[in-house]
Parts: structure tokens; sequence; C-alpha cells
């Protein structure tokens, strides 16, 4: 079985002989897992896991995983969103809270500044990031993986997706601040 999935590896890469050039991006890691009380939760790599509504009381299985940090992207004035509730319990397990709040009806550029910032720090990593349905998530990631990761377009939009960017519209506003902060 495995000799089968590496073989089949080989071949999806482009065959054996041909090198892989180093500005290709790296392939794709992110898988889908269950967290009791954490909604559609996606391991990105090593240091990032994306996530939809967190119960307060996950967070204690969130720091058993190894995060250092939990990234809330979540509005105060949504639906069952506890924001003291969710800092204390994540405190509680050594957790450091960042709420960040993002809206996705109406996307600030400043946040994906800040957002940028927040995932570059290494203070914060391992990091655990999550909004309501991992759409905002998603998209702020696609701006991050193009930006730093310099991953190009049609690669960073199939993670964003896999993650759970959903929304034409913020798929959109994240492809417009990818091309004017380009550097």
């Amino acid at each position: 079985m495995i000799r089968a999935l590496l073989v089949a590896a080989v071949f999806a890469l482009g065959g054996v002989g041909q090198a892989q050039t180093s500005t290709a991006p790296p392939t794709p890691t992110a898988q889908k897992e269950t967290i009791e009380g954490v909604r559609n939760y996606t391991k990105v790599d090593a240091t990032v896991g994306c996530a939809g509504a967190t119960d307060s009381k996950a967070l204690a299985n969130i720091a058993k995983l190894g995060y250092k940090a939990v990234l809330n992207l979540r509005e105060a004035i949504e639906a069952g969103v506890l924001i003291d509730e969710s800092q204390t319990a994540a405190e509680a397990v050594d957790l450091k809270y960042i709420h960040l709040p993002f809206k996705g009806s109406t996307p600030d550029p400043k946040v994906a500044g800040e957002f940028l910032q927040i995932v570059a720090n290494t203070d914060n990593q391992p990091l655990f990031i999550h909004c309501g349905s991992a759409n905002r998530v998603g998209a702020l990631w696609l701006i991050k993986r193009m930006l730093v990761d310099k991953w190009p377009e049609e690669q960073a939009v199939a993670e964003a997706k896999a993650i759970g960017l959903s929304s034409d519209a913020l798929q959109k506003f994240a492809l417009e601040y990818v091309a004017t902060h380009k550097g």
C-alpha cells in the first residue's frame, strides 16, 4: 500500500528523474480532522490549524495538540461568540488568545495586514486560527500563501477553499489585496 502511494506520488510529480525546481511551491498538506467542539478543523501544517466556530471547552484539546496561541477572527456580535469566556478558557490552558475581528461582509485591509503579522510571529506558533465557518480564515490564509509563501493563485485558492473559503466576495477581496500589496 505504501509503495503504491509512493509510486503514485512520483508520477503525480512528473515522474522519476525530473527534478523539482526550487521555485515550485510546496505541496499543500492540509487535512481535515475532527476535534470535539470545533467546526470544520483543518490541520494546514506543523505551525497552523484552521477552523470554524470553536467552543471554549474545546480549547483544552487545542492546547493538548501543541498549539501555543488562538487567533479568533469572529466579531463579538456574532451568535454564540463568547470572547471573554474563550479568552479565560485559553489562558487557563496556557494558550495566548488573540482576538482580531474580521467582518466578512465588509472586509478591512488593515485586518489582513495585522493577520499577516500575527501569523509571522513565531511566538504565536503553532497557531490555531478560527472564525464561524473557516470562510474568513480561508480568505486571509489565501493572502498569506500568495504574499508570504509566494504560492501561485490557483494553488493558494484551492487550499483556501479546502480550509473553508466559500465566499466569492471574500476571494475577490483576498486577490485584490494581494494585487495591491505585491512587493
